[in-house]
């Protein structure tokens, strides 16, 4: 896939913005096909014409995983705090001038999500947003889905993706027996649910191994 066509395709989104109407787009994708690179590739060439929304910093937090017993499967659908996700794209869909919108950002350095750490400007006219659950079939999914002007579903083959899982894990901190267990146990349960939507995605981004985005440090 050409970036070209993905930065004049955002580009476009962000000219069609007007008035107390933001765009919204978003990225969506298995764990580890580059979704959130991608985003902050778009986002850094469009300058600031475009702002970083992850839904990563809707995780709900590890205290709270714990006493629902769902730590273990950190990452799933339940794992996130939906409802407040679509509640933020309610408010970014419609900004108000002069009124800056905080957003949470997820800290893979403390494993948790941390308020009020993004801003969004009111005369950013695109927001890039990028998740895994953007196209799930499920009522507090398709509610956020509703608010999103285009969602582009990013592939990448599974070994690549899960290497790149199993590195990341061991980026911050997890051993490698461990990163392996848990991408394959919870990461890839969660990779199925995903590309169920990839029909549904408004835009197919395939990349092959040699020409997906690198995350910083990734060899």
């Amino acid at each position: 896939m050409d970036p070209q066509h993905l930065l004049t395709r955002a580009r476009t989104l962000a000219a069609a913005a007007t008035p107390g109407r933001r765009r919204l787009l978003g990225i969506a994708g298995p764990p580890g096909a580059g979704k959130s690179t991608l985003a902050a590739h778009l986002v850094a060439r469009l300058g600031g014409q475009a702002a970083l929304v992850p839904m990563d910093g809707f995780h709900l937090a590890t205290a709270e995983l714990r006493r629902l017993d769902r730590l273990g499967r950190k990452g799933a659908p339940d794992t996130f705090d939906a409802d407040g996700y679509t509640a933020l794209l309610e408010r970014l869909r419609h900004p108000v001038a002069g009124s800056v919108v905080y957003a949470p950002e997820f800290d893979r350095r403390i494993e948790d999500p941390v308020a009020g750490a993004l801003p969004v400007p009111p005369e950013v006219p695109l927001v890039i947003t990028e998740g895994n659950y953007l196209l799930l079939d499920a009522p507090e999914w398709r509610r956020a889905r509703a608010l999103l002007d285009e969602v582009w579903y990013v592939d990448l083959p599974g070994a690549e993706r899960v290497r790149r899982l199993i590195a990341r894990h061991e980026r911050f901190g997890t051993a490698r027996e461990a990163a392996e267990r848990f991408v394959h146990t919870s990461d890839e349960a969660n990779a199925r649910l995903v590309a169920a939507g990839r029909e549904r995605a408004d835009l197919v981004v395939t990349f092959g191994p040699g020409t997906a985005p690198r995350p910083a440090g990734d060899a």
